[in-house]
């Protein structure tokens, strides 16, 4: 019998719904409803399925995204999601047909890149993805942090306040000051109107129970939203009722540095709480040095995050920012015929070219190489020492080190 991979229909959706649960270890309670629901924000020309018999076993969608690169443009991406492979059907292929049925028509479609967020790290790679942007995440001893209990959340010098809201206001508020976050930080991908239902609670999968979180923003002197957090806290007390509790935060984003430091003092200045997790971050974000004891904020997770995969490689380095005037003929191998060729790019801080050329290459990569460099987190030196990166012209490597690296981290805080 056939197993070939084909768009999955209205009927087929539960059946693939199910195969999602399977793939992940989940039970499969959607309800009907949720089916519903879900169907009205899907859209299935986008879904495959393999099918043997009756039975779905292989799941693959993507979406539209838009991702923000090196200097606050950004470009269309093909946001790859939900792939599984049930246990019975595994080595058989049928991951690598559906993903090139869908890379295939991100080209098409003129998508500068397809993204995912890796659940096992060998698995990408062979279809020309790499890990772009990296996750840490920290716990913070909050009473050996050195902040002051007595001090007020924000300091009064600050001039700006913190007001806890619901979730009505996160929906309202919550876009446009993503949206300024997304402008400066590079990695950050689009969230749409149902990630913000969903993250409130309007819309919550059958499989998980929800906890409504608390959040706050901070207001600037000026009354401007420049920053939002959500949290959780549990109910853990000692022996001799000591307070013991965690506060776990689910988001926490912010157009300036201020309000980033306030809402951080603010969650570690709630009382009771005596831990927080910090959710994912960049991994130099300002967060430990917010502390008078960095150290009390110690390391948890440091792991690759945010995967990309170039499908054109001349729009999406023309339209990143660089950080100095040089000219390199890229030598890019793309096995799926994607993206391969040889470009040379003529960079500049206020702008670059990139054109297929027949000059000589000075630098010979696959195209998951240049995944991993393209939002400036990976150094050159070093994927050429770990023979990933072929230097084909004396002291290039340098160049292109210096060329591609970004002054602050990428960072994507989304799971999707």
């Amino acid at each position: 019998m056939s197993l070939d991979p084909r768009t999955v229909t209205v009927s087929d959706f539960p059946d693939w719904l199910r195969a999602v649960s399977t793939g992940f270890l989940r039970p499969y309670v959607a309800t009907d409803e949720e089916v519903a629901v879900r169907l009205t924000h899907t859209d299935l020309a986008r879904v495959q399925g393999v099918f043997d018999g009756d039975r779905c076993v292989a799941t693959f969608r993507s979406f539209a995204q838009e991702l923000t690169v090196v200097g606050g443009a950004t470009v269309p991406a093909d946001a790859v999601t939900a792939v599984t492979v049930s246990p019975t059907h595994r080595r058989r292929g049928l991951l690598g047909r559906m993903m090139a049925v869908d890379l295939a028509a991100a080209k098409e479609r003129g998508d500068v890149v397809a993204s995912l967020i890796a659940a096992e790290y060998p698995i990408y790679g062979r279809y020309g993805f790499g890990p772009a942007a990296w996750a840490t995440e920290w716990e913070i001893d909050v009473p050996r942090s050195g902040l002051d209990p007595r001090r007020p959340v924000p300091d009064e010098a600050d001039g700006g306040r913190i007001d806890l809201v619901d979730g009505d206001a996160v929906r309202k508020l919550g876009p446009e000051l993503h949206g300024r976050l997304a402008a400066r930080q590079h990695g950050i991908v689009s969230r749409d109107a149902r990630w913000w239902q969903r993250s409130t609670g309007i819309e919550v999968p059958a499989h998980e129970t929800w906890t409504e979180p608390f959040y706050a923003v901070y207001r600037s002197a000026g009354g401007e939203v420049d920053g939002l957090i959500a949290y959780r806290a549990d109910d853990h007390w000692g022996d001799a009722k000591q307070p013991l509790n965690k506060a776990t935060v689910s988001d926490l984003i912010a157009a300036t540095p201020a309000a980033e430091r306030a809402l951080w003092r603010f969650v570690c200045s709630v009382d009771w709480i005596t831990t927080v997790r910090s959710g994912y971050r960049a991994p130099d974000d300002l967060l430990p040095f917010f502390l008078p004891d960095p150290r009390a904020a110690r390391v948890v997770t440091q792991a690759d995050f945010l995967w990309l995969r170039l499908l054109d490689v001349p729009r999406a380095l023309e339209a990143r920012t660089w950080s100095a005037d040089a000219s390199l003929v890229l030598e890019v191998h793309d096995p799926a015929g994607l993206a391969g060729g040889r470009f040379l790019l003529e960079a500049a801080p206020g702008g670059a070219s990139c054109t297929p050329t027949t000059r000589s290459a000075d630098l010979a990569l696959d195209v998951r190489e240049l995944g991993t460099l393209y939002l400036g987190d990976e150094s050159v030196a070093r994927l050429a020492a770990l023979g990933r990166v072929e230097e084909l012209r004396p002291g290039v490597v340098a160049v292109a080190d210096a060329l591609f690296r970004a002054p602050r981290r990428a960072w994507c805080p989304d799971v999707f």
